[in-house]
């Protein structure tokens, strides 16, 4: 199965950040997620099944510009 989050891809959750900011960065990926907020900063690690409930869309996908990516 594909991942369909990567390094470097920015999200939108479906609630708000405290900040009021609701885009985060994807900064690790595996069982846990480490996003971090995009508004103030914030790093936060928290399991796959609540990171894939909590994400309403991809505002920007990462785009690698290494040809290896591709060949995945």
């Amino acid at each position: 199965m594909a991942d369909r989050y990567r390094l470097g891809d920015v999200v939108e959750f479906r609630k708000q950040h405290p900040c009021g900011n609701k885009q985060w960065e994807v900064m690790r990926t595996g069982a846990d997620f480490r996003v971090k907020c995009l508004g103030c900063g914030h790093q936060v690690m928290m399991p796959r099944p609540r990171f894939e409930k909590s994400v309403k869309r991809i505002i920007k996908p990462f785009l690698s510009t290494d040809p290896a990516d591709d060949a995945k």
